[in-house]
């Protein structure tokens, strides 16, 4: 294949320039401008559009196995494809937990012979995601996790934690920490402040994220462990991690579309689709996030992708399932979060660190490198859930019209969808 006619952004190649792209034997055979077609070679024409190194995901929820009515990892991964993602990270909050390297490589094979892009499992960090045992991550590790997380079950026992941190110095993955005190949470379904008052739902403020920041930063620090931070969603928080690296710290953190475009106010507007974790927090929290991400504090964006049946999200704020699906609409949120950010900047966020920050492959496009290609325009659209190729339909941008979109994602130099259009399994093999 040969696409031609694009803006190659290349961060790691300082590239930034009309060049086309010439993909063989599923690998980056060529990059230069005014390529000639060869006999037979297909031809994409990217122009107006930009050409980037795959974009990964790196915190994302699919499901399988166990609750496969909200998603599989076949149509997780569509999802994924649609969205422009090569790649994705899965959370291992599935059932059972993604604990053992048996349901790691149960995972890999399912991936292998059902999916539009690329699947790298999370393990969990303790037996369970119940905070107390200590598993085999080396075995883990060789069984196909790149790196480990209790995910939404944050891991209490400070003690265990350091434990665990220890014992996984030498394997190679970063601990991701969901930052939750469930004390200070107890029965909050939303951030505290004006609206929660007004709507008399159970609320807690942001400390309650923040000193699980604040100590997951130090006991980096103190284990050396490589860490990093989920969908970092406060202001205290974003200067917790600032104040870690100023001492030598080298934990990254994340930021999800939501927490940058959204507030608490949402949730008087849209109920339980605005219902996630962590909660929706202030408009000065969410000014915050948008600045660390334009001053590189934020290092990621991540979706955290939590798609959930309709019947999971009937249930009001009290009831209703915690999250939504995001993976479909993240290129055009980020865009119209910060509309003001370079596409170096924005190829970075979504393929560079992540590729770093998982050691999975990935993050340019060098000749010689995987042909997963990430192509991306500012075309405006209008969001339709229904439309959707994941199986969950919730998200509090429908109806919203974004700025940028992905247009075609090839990955092993595959052109797995193209303008929405998915390929079939049989045209993948």
């Amino acid at each position: 294949m040969l696409i031609a006619g694009g803006r190659l952004i290349d961060p790691l190649q300082d590239i930034d320039s009309l060049l086309d792209v010439r993909i063989h034997a599923g690998t980056v055979a060529e990059i230069g401008p005014h390529l000639h077609a060869s006999a037979g070679e297909d031809v994409f024409d990217a122009t107006g559009c930009c050409v980037a190194p795959g974009f990964i995901d790196m915190h994302v929820h699919l499901r399988e196995p166990g609750e496969q009515e909200k998603e599989t990892i076949q149509s997780g991964t569509a999802a994924a494809a649609a969205g422009g993602f090569t790649a994705v990270a899965c959370m291992p909050n599935t059932k059972p937990a993604l604990d053992t390297p048996q349901r790691i490589q149960n995972v890999v094979g399912l991936a292998r012979a059902a999916s539009f892009a690329h699947v790298y499992p999370v393990a969990a960090i303790t037996a369970g995601r119940m905070g107390k045992d200590l598993l085999d991550y080396r075995a883990l590790h060789k069984a196909g996790a790149v790196a480990f997380s209790d995910d939404g079950a944050t891991v209490m026992n400070a003690a265990v934690l350091r434990d665990a941190a220890l014992a996984a110095a030498g394997v190679a993955g970063a601990f991701i920490s969901h930052c939750e005190d469930a004390a200070l949470k107890g029965s909050a379904v939303m951030h505290a402040g004006k609206t929660s008052q007004a709507l008399s739902l159970p609320a807690a403020g942001g400390v309650v994220e923040d000193v699980i920041v604040a100590r997951d930063l130090l006991l980096a620090e103190d284990t050396a462990k490589k860490w990093h931070i989920a969908h970092l969603s406060t202001r205290r928080g974003v200067e917790l991690v600032q104040w870690s690296r100023t001492r030598g710290g080298n934990a990254t953190c994340e930021v999800t579309p939501h927490h940058l475009l959204l507030d608490d106010e949402a949730v008087a507007r849209l109920g339980a689709e605005a219902k996630v974790n962590p909660p929706l927090r202030s408009s000065d929290d969410a000014a915050a996030l948008r600045s660390a991400v334009r001053d590189g504090t934020i290092d990621v964006f991540a979706t955290d992708h939590a798609p959930h049946s309709f019947a999971d999200k009937a249930g009001g704020m009290l009831h209703a399932a915690v999250g939504f699906s995001g993976l479909e609409v993240a290129l055009g949120t980020y865009a119209l979060a910060v509309p003001d950010l370079s596409l170096r900047r924005f190829v970075e966020l979504l393929s560079v660190n992540p590729a770093r920050i998982l050691g999975v492959r990935g993050g340019t496009l060098r000749v010689g490198s995987p042909a997963d290609i990430t192509v991306f325009a500012d075309r405006q659209w209008k969001v339709d859930p229904q439309a959707f190729y994941s199986e969950g339909k919730s998200t509090p941008f429908a109806g919203w019209t974004l700025p940028r979109k992905a247009i075609a994602t090839i990955i092993d130099g595959h052109l797995v969808i193209s303008n929405g259009s998915l390929a079939t399994a049989d045209t993948l093999a």
